[in-house]
């Protein structure tokens, strides 16, 4: 699955990183404790979570991640979108449930 398509099926948006959405993810990690996901996420998966401060994105470009997704609502600060931009790290917003986020990358996983 593209980030491209992980936008449409989770009804996303799009914060930083229009320019990497042909990127491949190998796979999805949920989590909200950064020592379980620097413990077990995976290069080159998409994170689900509902941390929004500037300390994800440190963990994603320590990890190679293809993106961070805040869900639920959740919003990024300020702080974690310029570094984000600055890093070059994907940032997603959805409105969805984790729980049903999971459900349905789960679902229409390629």
């Amino acid at each position: 699955m593209t980030l491209k398509e992980l936008v449409k099926v989770i009804e996303a948006n799009v914060i930083t990183g229009h320019e990497k959405l042909e990127t491949t993810i190998t796979g999805v990690y949920v989590s909200d404790l950064l020592s379980d996901v620097i413990g077990h996420a995976q290069e080159g998966q998409a994170w689900l979570t509902i941390q929004t401060h500037a300390n994800v994105v440190a963990v994603a470009l320590l990890l190679n991640l293809a993106a961070i997704v805040f869900t639920a609502g959740a919003e990024p600060e300020a702080e974690t979108i310029a570094k984000a931009q600055t890093e070059g790290t994907v940032l997603l917003t959805t409105k969805l449930p984790t729980f049903e986020t999971a459900g349905r990358l789960y679902t229409n996983w390629q």
